[in-house]
């Protein structure tokens, strides 16, 4: 198990950035701390030992760059993947599928992206792959990237002054935060399903 508050005294806000940026835009950061970074750095900016602006800014710029990243890998090597009618995992109809879906919720479902676990990791991408125009793609990606990179630090720097100690247990925290943020995904899906019946 990774120490993330020594972790991140360790690495500071350059850390920070990398892990971000890694998480939001290259398809094999989904398995990095993204929320519970989040909320560890808002904690230890409450105690003292990091600035919550510069910790927001790593956030910020690390979520931005990283998301754009992820987009031009979608759209660079997107249509070559998808275009393989024998593939079981990458389906030229998975890419109809992308499309259909950022026409119909777009930008927000962007936005909701930030806040849900490897979901923010492949959004991204597959808005690079689905074509969605990068004005479109950038304006919500710079939006979803400042409220992740705000709320949540600022979440656990709250938190932090609330709760004494509140480090030690902060897989609970993060455990609480990935559980309310699945609830709206939860409920589209529900919605999606009752919609086919």
């Amino acid at each position: 198990m990774v120490d993330l508050p020594q972790l991140l005294l360790s690495a500071s806000y350059l850390g920070i950035f990398a892990i971000v940026f890694a998480e939001s835009g290259l398809l094999i950061g989904f398995f990095l701390p993204g929320d519970s970074l989040l909320i560890t750095a808002g904690i230890l900016a409450q105690q003292g030992s990091l600035h919550l602006a510069g910790v927001m800014l790593a956030v910020a710029l690390g979520a931005i760059i990283g998301d754009s990243t992820g987009y031009f890998i979608g759209r660079r090597f997107g249509p070559a993947v998808f275009s393989r009618p024998d593939s079981r995992l990458f389906r030229p109809e998975y890419v109809a599928r992308t499309q259909a879906f950022f026409e119909r919720y777009g930008g927000f479902s962007l936005i909701l992206a930030r806040f849900v676990p490897v979901v923010r990791t492949v959004a991204p991408t597959f808005a690079g792959v689905g074509q969605m125009p990068y004005a479109r793609f950038l304006a919500y990606n710079i939006a979803g990237g400042l409220l992740w990179a705000t709320s949540v630090p600022l979440l656990g720097y709250w938190l932090g002054g609330l709760i004494p100690h509140l480090d030690r247990y902060i897989l609970l925290v993060v455990g609480v935060a990935v559980v309310l943020s699945l609830i709206p995904v939860g409920l589209e899906l529900r919605k999606l399903r009752a919609g086919r019946q």
